[in-house]
């Protein structure tokens, strides 16, 4: 049976290496997006197209109107100087629509240095993405609450260069930081969408070359 995936945040990043994953797994896909601009590409992939801004909830109860969704995921965030974020606001109004709609698991990308995860990070990164990560640990909490099953996966430092390395873990231990290829996430994320060891579970995702220092952490293992 093939699995129907409501995905927010695939016009760019983490979210587009999403796209990419479950539409390779043959997996029917609705993306929520804001802008036209990306319509093509995604159609391109097999993915229908919703165009909606997640700050709005009428548009995220309509976007996840008419299908009954195995998972929804979400990447979706901004950067300090964005204004009004969606880290907090979008992903609650993504939730709450989840709850409504009766979605079996919703998975959500937030960020090493949220939560219980903050004393992994430099003491000048979190002064520096203080009001973010505050976002996204109040989405996370949200999540928690919402009776939804759920898994959160925290990565490290993201890039997009050099080519994806196949090496990205997860693990359960917050004081674990590193950096992580994009597309690694996103592996990582599809791996999770299909384990019932993920659900419950916060989850932090980095490249296991390119871990800070040599914290001593067990691999979380998915199956």
């Amino acid at each position: 049976m093939t699995s129907t995936i409501f995905l927010a945040g695939a016009s760019r990043g983490v979210g587009r290496e999403i796209a990419k994953c479950l539409t390779k797994q043959e997996m029917k896909v609705k993306a929520m997006v804001r802008f036209e601009n990306v319509r093509d590409d995604l159609e391109a992939m097999g993915i229908e197209v919703v165009i909606g801004d997640a700050l709005n909830l009428a548009e995220v109860e309509h976007a996840m109107n008419g299908a009954a969704f195995d998972a929804v995921i979400s990447t979706i965030g901004g950067k300090p100087t964005d204004g009004e974020r969606a880290d907090f606001k979008g992903n609650r109004n993504l939730i709450d629509a989840a709850v409504n709609a009766g979605a079996k698991k919703f998975l959500l990308v937030t960020s090493i240095g949220s939560g219980n995860s903050s004393p992994a990070l430099p003491l000048q990164a979190l002064e520096t993405l203080s009001s973010v990560l505050a976002e996204k640990e109040q989405a996370e909490n949200h999540l928690i609450a919402s009776g939804l099953t759920y898994t959160i996966i925290r990565p490290g430092g993201l890039k997009s260069d050099p080519p994806a390395t196949g090496q990205g873990i997860l693990t359960e231990n917050p004081l674990v930081a590193g950096v992580i290829h994009r597309a690694d996430v996103a592996d990582l994320v599809c791996q999770c969408l299909m384990s019932e060891r993920a659900n419950g579970k916060i989850l932090s995702a980095v490249d296991r070359n390119a871990i800070y220092g040599q914290p001593i952490f067990e691999e979380f293992q998915l199956a």
